[in-house]
């Protein structure tokens, strides 16, 4: 299986994948390519590949699936837990580069500006493991297509330096192994 670049449409193997990995009678319906142009039009943000196919071919969401505790989020949703709701912004550049840990850092007079940006700017949140962290796609900057783990003490590239694609992330849960085995 090839992994697509986040803007070129996956290979069928990639797909092949992906349809297997969501179950039909967990999934969400698709929204179909011109539901997710719509989204992408109202947000001014394109979704990287190859979720925007697997949304749009195959399933909004899995309420069996990744993140364990509750699933894959159809597009744009959010927990009733998640902070900054009210501010998501993905066409703004997804903030960060490389992991924050920001408990126990000495508190800057712009960090709450800050967290909030990382919650909210960049990145559409694929779903949740406690209501504390969130598994986020980032959608627009450098790290477009990487999977990131944002919680109430940091943001982190997952699984470390180098972030993991969206199938990639699929595949981890699907081993079975644990998110940081």
């Amino acid at each position: 299986m090839t992994i697509a670049s986040p803007d070129q449409r996956p290979d069928e193997a990639a797909l092949e994948f992906l349809r297997s990995a969501f179950e039909p009678e967990w999934r969400e319906p698709a929204l179909g390519y011109e539901a997710v142009a719509a989204w992408e039009a109202e947000k001014g943000a394109v979704l990287p590949e190859p979720y925007r196919t697997l949304v749009a071919e195959i399933a909004n969401g899995s309420s069996l699936g990744p993140p364990e505790d509750g699933g894959l989020l159809p597009l744009g949703w959010l927990t009733p837990g998640c902070p900054y709701q009210v501010d998501r912004n993905p066409a703004a550049s997804f903030p960060l580069q490389e992991t924050w840990a920001w408990e126990g850092e000495p508190l800057a007079e712009d960090h709450n500006e800050r967290v909030a940006d990382v919650y909210g700017h960049g990145s559409i949140v694929l779903g949740t493991d406690d209501e504390l962290s969130y598994w986020v796609l980032v959608v627009t900057g450098p790290q477009r297509g990487k999977v990131w783990l944002i919680s109430d003490v940091g943001a982190y590239q997952y699984p470390g330096p180098e972030a993991f694609g969206f199938v990639e992330w699929v595949q981890r849960w699907q081993a079975g192994d644990g998110w940081w085995g």
